[in-house]
């Protein structure tokens, strides 16, 4: 296995694309290659195989649909799909399919989707016009090649993305059973977080020769992203988590929670402090999850709480702040989920609240996996979003109750018990909600109460 040589002060005309998807990449915006993308698009243009590693929000969707739109055009028409992606979820195959969209957009290719979750007749229908390329969850394909539905005989590109989370999803005798029936002679792409071993011996299963493209250390967050981890106990997490979005005047925020039950009450506990916030988690069924999705990306609301069913696939613009309300229970889900901010080179922020037992428990883990100590902070300050100097003088504000039971033990705001010599004062005015910027879309239904 070769290793590709790295490429610095690059822009996408030096890298082999042809001025069709120059100017797709131009309209988008990018001027500037990612490092997987100034690697990976210039090997991947050889027709050679590759596997790739590198961190979350790098921008490794393009480094194969643009190789794959080029090779794809300079290859005679045909009415069969010529290209595969794999990939573990549904909201990555949505991401990945507008990708192709957004960089195929001059060229006369087509892409369908295919997963679980919706209509399969829908989803045939779309088939049956014509396809060139293909972008499908392992499930759904592999239930479809056994329906005798579709065929891979005319299959010239194979991509696996996010192969390590295919794999600790389950999907390993899926994609063992689409690769048999794929033809032998074709290009093969693995992206993946991790080169682990189960990895490294299903690439040895389906590669020849693949050249190796690594990106720094794929288990780190992206330098662009400040991390704070700060010390809450369990009961008051919510309001300290209410406390750091309004002191922080964060006009976008993206919550994690470990369970679908937590993500419905955290939502409703955001709403009762004047923060539009929904849920999204798999209790949700496909159409709702997308269009939560789609109004979160467009303003609609501040806040998505989450399971880790929106942890990697999500390509939000802009999104400043991602929180761990919970640590998750796998570290390298912490990676994942914070790669939702700073992205293609964006500052961004994550904040992680530490209880004990996480401190005890999750976050040794997380330090061995980032090599680096991890430092807890007192809470921050806020005043006018912006925040203060600790300062033990200043009254302390009362926070809202919000219908719970007062705790008798409890002589002061819990936001004062974190603040280190700080007050817990609440400072500055609310930031602007989604109900502030405009109505909400009126067949977006209450999120808290979706139910599939």
């Amino acid at each position: 296995m070769s290793k590709a040589t790295a490429t610095t002060n690059v822009d996408f005309s030096t890298l082999g694309l042809d001025d069709t998807l120059l100017k797709a990449v131009q309209e988008a915006g990018y001027k500037k290659p990612t490092p997987v993308q100034a690697k990976a698009i210039p090997m991947a243009l050889t027709g050679r195989d590759m596997m790739a590693s590198a961190q979350t929000g790098t921008g490794k969707t393009a480094s194969f649909t643009l190789p794959i739109l080029q090779r794809l055009s300079q290859m005679k028409a045909s009415n069969a799909v010529r290209a595969l992606v794999l990939v573990p979820t549904r909201e990555l195959a949505l991401q990945v399919f507008e990708s192709f969209k957004t960089y195929g957009k001059h060229t006369e290719l087509k892409t369908v989707a295919v997963f679980g979750g919706v209509d399969i007749e829908e989803q045939l229908t779309a088939l049956s016009k014509g396809a060139d390329i293909l972008v499908a969850t392992p499930g759904r394909l592999a239930d479809m090649i056994n329906r005798k539905h579709i065929q891979l005989t005319n299959l010239r590109i194979l991509v696996l993305d996010e192969a390590d989370r295919m794999l600790d999803l389950g999907f390993k005798d899926d994609i063992e059973r689409i690769l048999k029936n794929a033809p032998v002679k074709r290009q093969n792409l693995l992206f993946s977080a991790t080169f682990s071993k189960d990895i490294k011996q299903l690439a040895h299963d389906f590669m020849r020769h693949p050249v190796k493209v690594e990106i720094e250390n794929p288990n780190s967050a992206a330098k662009t992203v400040k991390q704070s981890f700060y010390p809450v106990d369990q009961p008051d997490k919510p309001e300290i988590l209410s406390y750091l979005i309004n002191g922080g005047k964060f006009k976008k925020a993206l919550v994690f929670v470990r369970t679908k039950k937590a993500a419905n009450r955290i939502a409703e506990l955001l709403e009762e402090d004047g923060i539009n916030a929904q849920p999204i988690h798999s209790d949700i069924n496909q159409y709702q999850r997308v269009r939560t999705l789609e109004d979160f990306k467009d303003g609609y609301f501040d806040v998505l709480v989450a399971t880790d069913v929106a942890a990697r696939g999500l390509d939000i613009e802009q999104l400043p702040l991602v929180i761990n309300f919970d640590l998750p229970k796998v570290p390298q889900d912490y990676v994942h989920r914070i790669g939702r901010t700073g992205r293609a080179g964006q500052p961004g922020r994550a904040i992680a609240l530490i209880n004990p037992e996480e401190k005890k428990h999750l976050l040794p883990s997380l330090q061995k996996l980032l090599n680096r100590p991890i430092e807890i902070e007192p809470l921050p300050y806020f005043e006018d979003g912006e925040v203060r100097p600790n300062e033990s003088e200043t009254p302390a504000a009362k926070p809202r109750n919000r219908g719970r039971k007062p705790d008798p033990k409890a002589k002061k705001p819990a936001i004062k018990k974190y603040a280190g010599k700080t007050t817990g004062k609440r400072g500055g005015s609310k930031p602007a909600t989604g109900a502030a910027r405009g109505a909400r879309r009126p067949s977006a239904p209450s999120g808290s109460k979706r139910k599939s």
